[in-house]
């Protein structure tokens, strides 16, 4: 049985580290059942296997690194360290102090090693496309990218775009004008800008155009120069919309593309563009196709339960030739 013990720095509270009533350090033992944890005043001693001490380690340093940072550490953070140290060699320090981007006292970052690394590949492509469920932040983080470009004059405007599915099918029942039919559609876009910037900035540079919300159909006969531009939603367009969007890319400009490919409302009939686009697109130098999972839904808990509870009925229900089932992709290889 190996020993390590772990001298916590002075100007550093223990129970930043060991969490409430050692709530940190309780989460440690139940994911490394081979190691003990004792805590005395500013000393933390692991007991047990070589590996399981040397992983606990691992974490209470990452753990001091988040702190040091100007961060607190939450049991959400801590259970989402052990995931990414029992999963991989990501840091989880790397993760959580990432900054995108910071506003009235938020300040936006990955809270997943996946989430990095999509992050990251925003950074190195200039097409991306962010393929995951509910919560699982790929608009949101893409979004956060645009306005950082934007406000490190990387580029000079935001486009976000979204299909207006049902405004599409529904628009002549719907009062008011053009803009008030498809606002609906647009609002979670509105939402995350609010989040990003100042309430009172977003009007002016919606009028100066730096920044862009608009229905897909919108972005037909387009060149899009300079600009950081988001598609949501993506799997409900039409494989020829795809293209259509695709095709508007300009010089100096990053695309990104996001979707969930099992929450498709397009007619049964009508095949889904982003269901077809990796096997059609990968392995095109400077196009990164990032998949994200339920382990990456930073919402409440329960989200990521019942996205892996849907995905299992549909599982059965694909498996067998009777039953109800879930819209799912028909051409779209399984998510790694």
């Amino acid at each position: 049985m190996d020993r390590i013990v772990l001298t916590l720095p002075g100007d550093i509270s223990s129970v930043a580290l060991t969490g409430p009533n050692d709530s940190y350090i309780r989460a440690l033992e139940n994911a490394f059942p081979d190691i003990a944890i004792t805590v005395r005043g500013n000393e933390v001693i692991v007991r047990g296997s070589a590996e399981g001490t040397e992983r606990v380690k691992n974490l209470m340093q990452n753990f001091l690194t988040v702190v040091r940072s100007g961060q607190s550490l939450s049991d959400d953070a801590v259970r989402r360290s052990i995931a990414m140290v029992q999963g991989g060699n990501e840091s989880p320090a790397e993760v959580l102090t990432l900054n995108i981007l910071s506003n009235r006292g938020k300040t936006i970052r990955p809270k997943t090693a996946n989430q990095k690394r999509y992050v990251d590949a925003i950074d190195k492509h200039t097409v991306t496309f962010g393929i995951g469920p509910a919560g699982t932040g790929k608009t949101y983080l893409a979004m956060a990218k645009a306005v950082q470009a934007l406000q490190s004059k990387q580029i000079n405007r935001i486009i976000l775009t979204r299909p207006a599915v049902e405004a599409g099918e529904r628009l002549g029942f719907l009062p008011g004008t053009l803009h008030e039919k498809i606002d609906p559609y647009l609002r979670p876009l509105f939402d995350a800008l609010h989040d990003m910037l100042d309430p009172e900035a977003i009007p002016r540079l919606m009028s100066s155009g730096t920044i862009e919300v608009a229905p897909l159909a919108y972005m037909r006969g387009r060149t899009l120069n300079d600009s950081f531009i988001i598609l949501d939603e993506a799997q409900n367009t039409s494989p020829e919309q795809m293209k259509m969007f695709l095709t508007r890319l300009g010089f100096g400009s990053k695309m990104v593309v996001t979707g969930d490919v099992t929450q498709i409302d397009l007619p049964t009939h009508q095949e889904s563009g982003l269901s077809i686009v990796r096997d059609i697109l990968e392995g095109i130098p400077d196009i990164s196709f990032m998949d994200l999972t339920s382990d990456d839904v930073v919402r409440h808990r329960l989200v990521s339960e019942i996205v892996d509870a849907y995905g299992k009925f549909d599982a059965r229900s694909e498996g067998s030739h009777h039953g109800r089932r879930i819209n799912k992709p028909r051409s779209l290889r399984s998510d790694r």
